[in-house]
């Protein structure tokens, strides 16, 4: 059984939570599943809104998934909720990957009709 057949098993007993949905998150993440991540990131996140981690995770899947705006923007508040936690370490890399997303937004040439 894989990872995650087993996360899922854990929410079909009922056992949804923040950490099982980062967790599933991050393994759809690994196999290149960014859109199925970022739902799960996204429930994560519904469920404990001071999960810094989860705000990692997610901002990397928006990255991954080509949606550096929305990445942008989801970094932010996840360096806030870092800062605020004392989360320095997250915090840090949560700018490290904000810049990125930022770079990629700066260096985007729009299609032109």
């Amino acid at each position: 059984m894989t990872m995650i057949e087993n996360l899922y098993g854990m929410l079909e007993r009922g056992l949804d939570s923040a950490l099982v949905r980062y967790s599933l998150g991050s393994e759809f993440l690994k196999i290149g599943n960014a859109d199925i991540a970022i739902a799960h990131l996204r429930e994560a996140l519904k469920l404990d809104g001071d999960y810094s981690a989860a705000w990692k995770m997610l901002g990397k899947a928006l990255a991954t998934a080509g949606n550096h705006a929305e990445a942008v923007a989801v970094l932010g508040q996840g360096i806030a909720v870092a800062e605020r936690r004392g989360d320095v370490q997250a915090a840090k890399e949560m700018g490290v990957f904000r810049r990125r997303s930022q770079r990629a937004l700066e260096t985007d040439i729009p299609d032109v009709p």
